[in-house]
């Protein structure tokens, strides 16, 4: 596997706000990404960059969702597509826009992303997908396609930049760096990742939580069972896909049904703590 290339992004601040639009785009290529909180939406009607085509996400959560979600779509007028979606759409809370700063893109090429970025999402599984409809794929020449494929790989870094990584994997299929859970009927592999702790398909959970957790427990329980990802099985739990917590806590509480610390829960085939692994040296460089 190759390594990832050092590259250079550029992110503009169009009205100064860093929590506000963002424009980030290559310094050597023609794709470019504006990322639009919705309280930001009347704000950016006003940037030229909304005049082109594009391929576009809405991202957001819900109460009942156990992941975060994300819609795909694109179109020809981005000002009334937002409008519409600003008012038939609660869930979402930030918009990023996919364009080419040139204007080289046509309704071909964003009706061939749209196509491909919702493959790529529901194939990665990251994000719950809120498109009820998937398009068929657009018939484009094997040139454009080509040229198609590049642009989604510089989408997609820039969207990761911005802190949307909806077709990056959870965990890199390389990785070595597994940590193992062992406890009262409940067994499980899981890894230190950028955005939390991944926990892998098929970890097994203590179905019955103690007493004094019991409430800690149903609580990090309840998304992951009613979106089927925490099945019963027998006697126990069964995670039925790879899944992020926010922490390696969170994933020790929800599968040992009772309150415990990841940080020495979590260990390595030697015996190490997660502690020993990651935080232990950066004690030491603290003291």
């Amino acid at each position: 596997m190759t390594s990832p290339k050092a590259r250079t992004i550029q992110i503009f601040l169009p009205f100064g706000e860093p929590r506000g639009i963002r424009i980030a785009e290559f310094t050597t290529r023609n794709i470019q990404t504006i990322l639009i909180p919705r309280s930001d939406l009347a704000q950016a009607k006003s940037r030229p960059e909304l005049d082109h085509v594009a391929v576009y996400f809405l991202f957001g959560e819900s109460e009942e969702s156990a992941k975060p979600i994300v819609y795909i779509g694109q179109t020809e007028d981005v000002r009334k597509r937002l409008d519409q979606h600003n008012s038939s759409k609660d869930f979402w809370k930030t918009a990023v826009l996919g364009i080419s700063r040139t204007q080289t893109f046509t309704q071909a090429h964003i009706r061939y992303l749209e196509w491909y970025c919702i493959q790529k999402a529901r194939e990665v599984n990251r994000y719950a997908l809120d498109n009820e409809n998937t398009p068929g794929k657009p018939f484009v020449t094997e040139p454009m396609e080509a040229d198609l494929l590049d642009a989604f790989e510089m989408l997609n870094v820039l969207m990761s930049t911005l802190g949307y990584p909806v077709f990056e994997p959870i965990v890199k299929s390389d990785s070595t760096d597994q940590f193992f859970l062992k406890g009262k009927e409940a067994e499980a592999t899981g890894e230190l990742v950028e955005d939390g702790f991944v926990v892998r398909a098929g970890a097994i959970g203590r179905k019955e939580a103690t007493p004094s957790a019991r409430d800690l427990v149903a609580s990090l329980r309840s998304k992951l069972s009613d979106n089927n990802l925490l099945v019963e099985e027998n006697d126990h739990l069964r995670l039925a896909e790879d899944f992020l917590f926010d922490s390696p806590s969170g994933a020790a509480v929800t599968l040992l049904g009772r309150r415990a610390n990841g940080w020495l829960e979590w260990k390595t085939a030697e015996g190490l703590t997660l502690h020993d692994v990651h935080r232990a040296e950066s004690d030491e460089a603290a003291g």
